[in-house]
């Protein structure tokens, strides 16, 4: 016996969700029905990304691979003499002991003064840690080229530093601190650090403070409890930030160009080979030695992030 029409209709209306969305499955199974047609959509978004990226980015990549090898065009064959030179002469590879130990300094002091700057930001800012967090910001909200001319106002021979020195008697000419390898890592310092602080303040926000708080109902005061608890602790991000300012140090360019200070590293001898010798294969052949150094630094960064992701899990 079927129920009557009107009762029929509230049946249909109160039936149950799985009947709801195995309905919904079958009309999109339907060839020109449901949410098939919204498939190609995504397709269609990512497309004029992904065709700049490849035109703009993975070409010249490739091209500038292809061309370190044929140091003599294309019909002089292929060839690795400029890898070689790169290698093997004494001054190149003195070039590439300066980038790296400039890299490693910039990255080694930038860790030395942002783990207090993160551990203030976190643990003793309070309500002021928005203001402290903009502080920090700030300044990459600003030209590089800005910030490096700069320097270059306060530490020029006629500049606020010599000015104020040779007013108070300390010196009788001006210094031209310009010359000073300090003054670029200084500089660098000075940009890079705040990723340095962003990447231990994640660190130390992911701490669960029961632990320092049992270390210290255990007897261990203030000092070994950082050295033995929040310190291998934030070891990863520390580790983090580390790779990323000596990534990013490795590529500087405009800073050691504007304020110099002696130092001859990769991408000014990479500037000097495209704009003076016009030495573009053996340009390419060094651009390509920083390229796997930065891809070599963001792999050994991401198996971090990973190992932290896994450990908060």
């Amino acid at each position: 016996m079927t129920p009557p029409q009107g009762n029929a209709e509230r049946v249909e209306r109160h039936l149950p969700p799985a009947h709801d969305a195995q309905s919904a499955k079958a009309i999109s199974s339907r060839p020109g029905l449901g949410v098939r047609h919204s498939v190609g959509i995504p397709t269609l978004w990512v497309a004029p990304a992904a065709l700049f990226l490849i035109g703009f980015f993975l070409l010249p990549l490739i091209q500038n691979g292809v061309r370190s090898f044929f140091p003599h065009g294309i019909d002089g064959g292929f060839d690795l003499a400029n890898y070689a030179k790169l290698f093997t002469d004494p001054y190149y590879l003195g070039v590439l002991g300066q980038t790296l130990l400039l890299s490693l300094m910039v990255a080694a002091i930038s860790a030395v003064i942002g783990y207090p700057i993160a551990w203030f930001m976190v643990r003793q800012a309070g309500r002021w840690q928005s203001l402290v967090i903009f502080m920090l910001i700030a300044p990459l909200l600003t030209s590089i080229i800005m910030r490096t001319f700069g320097w270059r106002v306060l530490l020029a021979r006629f500049g606020i530093v010599n000015i104020v020195l040779h007013s108070i008697g300390l010196v009788t000419s001006p210094i031209d601190f310009l010359r000073w390898p300090g003054v670029a890592v200084t500089a660098l310092i000075h940009v890079l650090v705040p990723f340095m602080v962003l990447a231990i303040a994640a660190s130390l926000q992911s701490i669960d403070r029961r632990l320092e708080e049992s270390a210290r109902l255990l007897g261990a005061g203030p000092l070994a409890t950082f050295i033995r608890i929040t310190l291998p602790l934030t070891l990863d991000g520390v580790a983090t930030g580390f790779i990323l300012v000596f990534m990013l140090a490795n590529g500087s360019f405009v800073t050691l160009l504007l304020l110099g200070g002696g130092w001859q590293t990769l991408p000014l001898l990479i500037f000097q080979q495209f704009s003076v010798t016009q030495d573009f294969s053996f340009a390419s052949a060094m651009s390509m030695v920083l390229l796997i150094a930065a891809a070599a630094c963001m792999f050994v960064q991401l198996r971090l992030i990973r190992r932290q992701g896994v450990r908060a899990t």
